[in-house]
């Protein structure tokens, strides 16, 4: 009856947890600045959600935090929890996290190039991957390589196998990216960013090859971007980060066309549409995000929000308010302001 008990508790909760996530890193005067704060989100098993916002929102760092990373660059965890499979992270040594990365999470980095090691054959990095945590031989590792180049289909895998990164396409390179990370069975892949600085019809296929790798393999998608239109295509939840923290969350069609918070709002009120004419300029948000340090007093938005309330908003610190039967937002006017989403 326990085990069942146990097996029971496993199917309901969720793959991932961050609760109450907070990152600091370290300044000149060495104290500790915050970055990121009061982040909380869930992730499912299979389920694809993504991080959105403007450059410096804390996307990144709030991923490079569930990766066990941010220490990689100064940073720490200051406070809350990173919860993967029912088993608490942030506390998590170092040769734990090497055991956990690769069958547990995988992770995809920006510019993938960089990521690549020029010294050695595309084939050479993923049979690695495959040898460090699947315990293949050189042999089946190489297969692995070879098995992984076709799953993200490439073509003439056997052959591009003894290619070095510089022989391939900025796609290619974020393919075979994709193929080292899925070449050890990851259970949860993040996606830092992974179709900027490609050209459009490139970014569509790389997308579809996430959605392809999904329904084939199951894995769970953590999703990081601040182009509304690529989430809205792979997503089924949002959660949108502004100056460090989680502003909305909700499925898809909650953020995209109910939003509840005026951020959320002004970013889907600034994406170009077809038709447009071309004697309206393009709506915008006014000012610029603020950086760690300088974040206002009370709601982190409000000195950009047409509807802030004096009194209200520049004083009141909102929490993550419901906002519906599966969207939060962390507005205070949440239940007093209408707010336009996309329209069809």
């Amino acid at each position: 009856m326990a085990e069942l008990e146990r097996a029971r508790d496993a199917e309901r909760r969720p793959l991932l947890e961050v609760r109450d996530l907070a990152v600091s890193f370290p300044t000149a005067t060495g104290g500790w600045l915050p970055v990121v704060e009061n982040v909380s989100f869930t992730l499912g098993e299979g389920e694809s959600a993504a991080l959105v916002g403007e450059s410096g929102s804390g996307k990144t760092v709030t991923s490079l935090a569930v990766m066990g990373l941010a220490g990689v660059s100064g940073g720490r965890i200051t406070s809350g929890s990173v919860t993967f499979d029912g088993r608490e992270l942030t506390a998590l040594p170092e040769r734990e996290w090497q055991r956990l990365r690769g069958p547990g999470l995988g992770m995809i980095f920006q510019q993938p190039i960089r990521s690549l090691n020029p010294a050695f054959t595309v084939g050479d990095q993923i049979a690695e991957s495959a040898r460090r945590h699947l315990g293949l031989d050189r042999r089946k590792a190489r297969a692995r390589a070879v098995e992984m180049l076709e799953l993200v289909q490439i073509p003439r895998a056997a052959e591009r196998v003894n290619d070095y990164p510089h022989q391939f396409s900025g796609g290619m390179c974020q393919r075979v990216m994709i193929a080292m990370v899925m070449a050890a069975n990851p259970r949860l892949l993040i996606a830092d960013e992974p179709t900027t600085a490609l050209d459009v019809t490139v970014q569509k296929r790389i997308l579809d090859l996430l959605r392809e790798l999904q329904e084939q393999t199951g894995v769970s998608l953590l999703f990081v971007s601040h182009d509304l239109a690529v989430v809205a295509e792979l997503c089924q939840r949002v959660m949108v980060m502004y100056a460090g923290q989680v502003v909305e969350s909700g499925t898809a069609s909650d953020v995209f066309f109910r939003p509840t918070h005026p951020y959320t709002a002004g970013l889907l009120a600034a994406i170009p549409r077809p038709g447009l004419r071309t004697d309206r300029r393009l709506t915008a948000i006014a000012g610029s995000i603020p950086a760690p340090g300088h974040w206002p007093v009370g709601c982190r938005f409000h000195d950009r929000c047409q509807y802030s309330a004096p009194g209200v908003c520049d004083v009141r610190v909102p929490g993550l308010l419901p906002a519906g039967p599966t969207a939060e937002s962390r507005c205070l006017r949440v239940d007093e302001i209408e707010l336009r989403g996309v329209t069809l």
